[in-house]
């Protein structure tokens, strides 16, 4: 009897995770991918010399002293070069003040107190919450680390129990400095909605350098895990765009591409859009009421769905590398009232300009139906983005860049038009099932959304498959699916060569 076959759906990282511990369990894979790039949502891409990255804000796992790096390792992600960053992010306030969310513990005590000399007994618990996250790799140990590890996460969770109720903008009432308060419920992405030990693990895991920045970004990140895939002899296919999941008596076995050809295969994987894979690829039958309630739009309005990328003439090495500019009076971005703007500088990693210039990302937060509109006049929505990227820089301008407009060489936005284009998905980034986005939920639940009622031999990774859209839940979503399918079949899982 010769091998099994697998076939899957998208080079995302969940994709190219599953075709490489396939391959090490002796299954041959084929990955059928639409774009020319493998990736998925983790790229980037070049204009006139800088490099616009649309995914990776900071990369978990970057040293040996988390168990992520075991799993980064075993997909051919590292080693690598990384840069450590000073800080979590940065928060500008309406009078010029920079409050920096410093990773090294101490220097960070010493710019709160005075900033806030008042807040002595909170700022104390702050530190206090990220040195005790920082004593376990609770994060690693729980994803990615074996039944024993998951024991030895217990006492660091436990230490950092009362960190786990409050969110951030709970937790932000507590400081009695009317800048702290508004600052640090946007230290996570401007999210204030976010749990308060999420943040700690981050900060915990930037003090002690297993969160850093993967030099050239995202798109060479991604590039050297399908290398891998390929050494292992695994088949990539770019340009190879799935239309159907073909199935036979209820279980999966092939594809159909959109030139007509037929692949054949024992099992299949889908690491490509969810409703897009249930409702187009498998013309809506094998759903049920749960299948159904995950298939239905979770949002109109969501978070990063624009990205004004300028290239700028313009030395960014000593800025911080995020920074929230909060605004006096709300103003109205891409029909979305923002109160604050988020930036990313990439000084920190010369790879990703021309030298002396730098790339600065502004994210911004959109309703789908406000792009749908636009794009069915290809003239207004291209005017509508250059309209944005205007406003954007003169935002900028005004607040903390005195002289962009002149530096300014390369303007490029993406909305989630551009997403839906390029990466196949629904509704660009909203690709996610209709449930609660939850890394805790994502990383304490093995309940991952795997399989469909009344098919066989298939299964999610990815994004779909998780509770977030977190890189290293994204790929170990695809170990996961193959742990599953060598244990159906009575194969001890291998994640390195025998």
């Amino acid at each position: 009897m010769g091998r099994k076959t697998i076939a899957i759906v998208g080079a995302g990282l969940g994709g190219l995770a599953a075709g490489i511990y396939g391959q090490l369990n002796g299954y041959e894979t084929h990955i059928f991918e639409q774009h020319n790039l493998p990736g998925g949502q983790c790229t980037a891409y070049k204009r006139k010399g800088y490099t616009f990255d649309v995914c990776i804000h900071h990369l978990f796992g970057c040293g040996p002293a988390s168990a992520l790096y075991d799993l980064w390792e075993e997909l051919g992600a590292v080693p690598r070069k990384f840069v450590p960053l000073n800080e979590c992010v940065s928060v500008l306030s309406l009078d010029g003040k920079l409050f920096r969310d410093y990773y090294e513990l101490e220097q960070l005590e010493h710019h709160m107190h005075e900033l806030a000399p008042g807040d002595g007994r909170m700022i104390r618990d702050y530190i206090g919450g990220i040195r005790t996250t920082a004593k376990s790799d609770a994060m690693g140990q729980v994803m990615a680390g074996s039944r024993l590890d998951l024991l030895k996460a217990v006492p660091g969770l436990m230490r950092s129990w009362r960190w786990m109720g409050a969110t951030m903008a709970q937790y932000g009432k507590r400081f009695t400095d009317p800048f702290l308060r508004r600052a640090v419920p946007l230290l996570v992405y401007t999210n204030p909605e976010v749990p308060v030990i999420l943040h700690l693990m981050r900060h915990a895991y930037g003090l002690t350098g297993t969160l850093q920045w993967p030099v050239g970004g995202a798109l060479q990140f991604a590039q050297s895990i399908a290398h891998r895939y390929e050494s292992l002899g695994g088949s990539l296919h770019l340009r190879s765009r799935v239309t159907k999941i073909l199935t036979e008596d209820g279980k999966a076995n092939g594809v159909q591409l959109a030139d007509g050809s037929r692949h054949d295969a024992d099992i299949v994987i889908s690491n490509a859009d969810g409703r897009r894979t249930i409702r187009d690829m498998l013309e809506g039958r094998f759903e049920d009421d749960r299948v159904r309630e995950l298939c239905t739009p979770a949002m109109d309005e969501m978070p990063f769905a624009i990205q004004v990328f300028l290239g700028v003439n313009r030395d960014l090495s000593h800025e911080p590398s995020s920074m929230i500019l909060l605004l006096g009076e709300p103003v109205a971005l891409a029909g979305h009232e923002c109160r604050e703007v988020e930036i990313q500088l990439y000084g920190f990693d010369p790879s990703m300009a021309p030298a002396g210039k730098g790339v600065i990302k502004v994210e911004l937060s959109s309703r789908y139906s406000y792009w749908k509109r636009l794009g069915a006049d290809r003239e207004g929505y291209t005017a509508a983005k250059q309209e944005l990227a205007n406003r954007v820089i003169d935002l900028l301008e005004q607040r903390y860049f005195t002289g962009l407009r002149q530096q300014v060489e390369v303007i490029d936005v993406a909305t989630l038009l551009t997403w839906e284009r390029y990466v196949g998905g629904t509704m660009g980034l909203g690709m996610y099932p209709n449930r609660k986005t939850s890394i805790a939920a994502g990383m304490l639940s093995n309940a991952m959304t795997t399989s469909l009622p009344g098919l066989k031999d298939f299964y999610f990774a990815g994004t779909w498959a998780t509770n977030a859209g977190a890189l290293f839940m994204n790929a170990h979503s695809g170990k996961r699916v193959m742990q599953d399918i060598c244990r159906r079949d009575g194969k001890r899982f291998l994640s390195r060569p025998a």
